[in-house]
């Protein structure tokens, strides 16, 4: 088995092996991982952090050994808390990384940060003020960031950035938690699920004050929240179809 470790600040996770191919995530600096196949120019890969499987680019990853990898596992979650900034390598070359980037890795990597970081868990309350970092991001299907995320990457980065473990797709993300009976019972950073005309979960937010509800849909944004789902304030008209929702925390 072989692993590796994301040393540039984004990389894209593809459904298959090819630039061509459907972006399905991204690593962010510091995320580790299996290596479960190796082409000449690609990697399928395993995440470390919520298993999440897909192709990765060999220029753009650097491999790691079984006990290295096993070190990070072990360690606890150190978290970049800045939109955007910067870490140095040996060579005082700079390389940007963002919101949310694991910095468990300088030491192996040979890099140093000075920046502030956060770690473990965080009081439920802070969720909101961490998701209004992310207001205005622009919707991008597979992103992780606040230059283009999707509705469960974003969900994923909160929880994540306040040292909570969501799995990646809304899907899977509706299986944890406890379900709640009615939007009266939620606190503010619950998960409101939401399906499509099959019964599929394909979308999810998180859950404010007063029935609001902020969510990626086009960019970040804030809607209201009712018992049919949510009704989006600049059409005047319900988006999505309110399935179920979740208390994580």
């Amino acid at each position: 088995m072989q692993y590796g470790i994301c040393n540039l600040s984004i990389a894209p996770l593809r459904f298959e092996a090819s630039d061509a191919s459907e972006l399905v995530s991204q690593l962010l600096y510091g995320d580790h991982f299996k290596v479960l196949e190796q082409r000449k120019s690609w990697s399928k890969i395993r995440l470390a952090y919520d298993k999440y499987e897909g192709w990765i680019d060999n220029k753009q990853y650097l491999e790691i050994t079984e006990e290295q990898y096993t070190g990070l596992q072990l360690a606890a979650p150190k978290l970049s808390l800045d939109l955007v900034e910067f870490i140095e390598d040996e060579r005082g070359q700079l390389y940007p990384i963002l919101l949310g980037s694991s910095l468990n890795g300088l030491s192996l990597l040979n890099h140093s940060h000075d920046s502030p970081f956060t770690q473990g868990e965080q009081p439920k309350k802070n969720l909101i003020p961490t998701a209004y970092s992310y207001l205005n991001s622009p919707y991008l299907w597979g992103g992780k960031t606040p230059f283009g995320i999707d509705c469960s990457g974003f969900t994923q980065m909160v929880y994540k950035l306040n040292g909570f473990k969501l799995l990646r797709d809304a899907s899977q993300q509706a299986t944890q938690g406890e379900a709640l009976s009615f939007i009266e019972e939620s606190e503010p950073g619950d998960l409101a699920f939401f399906d499509n005309n099959e019964g599929v979960i394909t979308h999810v937010g998180i859950i404010m004050e007063d029935n609001y509800i902020i969510h990626a849909h086009g960019k970040v944004r804030v809607d209201r929240l009712d018992h049919s789902g949510i009704y989006n304030v600049d059409k005047n008209m319900h988006t999505h179809k309110l399935r179920v929702i979740k208390k994580i925390v």
